[in-house]
């Protein structure tokens, strides 16, 4: 499944997520750090939502109360829950 996320409060616009279940398949970041959005996703490929949740979700950025990887266990969440419908 295929899901599209508009972020809120990052740098980056967009994340569009590819999920199997809860099995992360594939991220893509719009806008943002060109590098922490090259490894962000390679890193969570692979990874299941519990685990994206655990390891990235709650970081914040430069004094925000988010980061693009807390958006992206965000967006993986809201993927599953949008499947299951």
């Amino acid at each position: 499944m295929r899901y599209s996320y508009k972020t809120k409060g990052t740098c980056s616009t967009l994340i569009e997520v590819e999920l199997d279940g809860k099995i992360i398949k594939n991220v893509v970041f719009t806008g943002g750090c060109n590098g922490n959005l090259q490894a962000i996703p390679r890193l969570v490929v692979g990874l299941t939502i519990d685990e994206v949740e655990q390891k990235i979700g709650g970081i914040s950025c430069n004094g925000r109360p988010t980061s693009c990887g807390d958006q992206l266990a965000k967006a993986c969440r809201e993927a599953y829950e949008a499947s299951l419908k």
